[in-house]
Parts: C-alpha cells; structure tokens; sequence
C-alpha cells in the first residue's frame, strides 16, 4: 500500500516534532533492563522507529511493528527492519528477549507475546496520574490512563517492577504544537479536522512561554512483567 501524500505529511511531523518527546521514556525503560549486545528487542507500534534506534545504539538487535505504511516507509529509510504485522512464534532467529508494547492495542499484544522467550520481558506504558499530565487536559480530558497492571494480569503476564519518567513535551512555537499533537493521531476521529485544528491551537495558548515555545509537563507510567 503506497502511503497518501497527507498520511505522509502526518507521519513525518511525527517523526521531526514528536517522537523525540519519549526519549526520556525508553531510555529509562532501557537503562531498567540494561539493554545491550546480544539483546533482541521487538518493538510494536514502532511508529518512525527512534526508539528502535535508541537500542541499536546500545548493541541490541532491534525489530519494529508498524501498521501504518506512511510510518514504516520512514523507518526503512532509516535502515530499521520493520514488520506490517507482529512475527509468528516460529519466523524469528531466536525469540525475543524484550517487547515494547507502550500502549498496544489488545490482540497486537496477543499476537507478539509468542514470539518472545519465557522469562523475556514485556514493558507496557502510559500516561501518570491525571494531576501530573498536561497534554490530558489540552486535549479536552482524554486520553485517560489505562490500566496496566490489568493488562499485565489479563495477558498471563509476571509482573517485575514499574516506574514513572518525566516526559514534557516541548515545542519551538503553537503551529509545532499543534503539528505534533495532531500527528499522535488522538484526533484522527474529529468530524472537522480544521476546527479540531483551531480549539487545539487556542487549547495550547496558556501553555505559551515568553518566546513563543509551548511547554506541556507530563509524566509517564511503565510497568516490566515477564513472559511465564
């Protein structure tokens, strides 16, 4: 499927503005598991692939899932090997030591936990407390927090540990803002798409600083279990 020129818009703003407001996110989720040489990580949802990047350059062998084609096509390009679906239990060279799953829709989870080893970890994650999140509130009260320990006791899952990382999403200027936001895809179901773009950008102006840049303190919550 060859990506459509506004889907390829979108996917690229999520790659230039927004997918680095996680950084801080995997590297703690990395640091927890001490990712290195010799790891397989699979990551779903992979998006335009940094935080597969961000592994690869501490030594691990890094595989995506990404179902948009727009998002997938920018992660080949930057050389990442990137699956349309998650592998069967049978494809890889070896299972998985670790997969990334922030925020998984329940049957891609379902259908990735086979390809990971007994004992590998799974790493689920979402917004912190409601207090603690800005962009919940810009975005008119959603997306709430899941559950995740509910997911971790649904899957079969082990839980080992959790914490919570402090991810401000930052931006040079309101337009930045509302390109990042709108490339999360939070407001893919608004029957108006220019007026969503317009309350969005209104939304954001309490956030302004001085110069012009936005600044939306989050934190984010991880929770670690293991494949039993």
């Amino acid at each position: 499927m060859t990506p459509t020129p506004t889907a390829t818009l979108v996917a690229r703003d999520w790659a230039e503005i927004q997918e680095r407001m996680l950084v801080p996110l995997y590297e703690a989720v990395y640091d927890r598991l001490e990712v290195g040489p010799g790891d397989r990580l699979l990551g779903l949802d992979c998006g335009a692939g940094l935080a597969l990047l961000l592994a690869a350059a501490r030594g691990a062998a890094a595989t995506g899932v990404e179902a948009d084609p727009a998002r997938r096509a920018l992660a080949r390009e930057r050389l990442l090997e990137v699956l349309a679906a998650p592998p069967s239990a049978s494809s890889p060279p070896r299972p998985f030591d670790a997969l990334l799953a922030f925020s998984p829709a329940p049957a891609a989870l379902a259908s990735a936990l086979p390809a990971v080893r007994r004992g590998g970890a799974v790493v689920l994650a979402d917004w912190g407390p409601a207090e603690r999140c800005t962009v919940p509130s810009v975005l008119g009260g959603g997306p709430a927090p899941g559950d995740l320990d509910a997911v971790v006791e649904r899957s079969g899952l082990r839980p080992d540990g959790s914490g919570r990382v402090f991810c401000p999403f930052g931006y040079a200027d309101v337009d930045s803002a509302v390109r990042g936001l709108l490339s999360t895809g939070l407001y893919d179901g608004a029957s108006d798409a220019a007026l969503a773009e317009k309350e969005l950008a209104e939304a954001l102006h309490p956030f302004e600083r001085s110069d012009g840049a936005v600044w939306l303190p989050n934190i984010f919550r991880y929770v670690i279990a293991r494949v039993a």
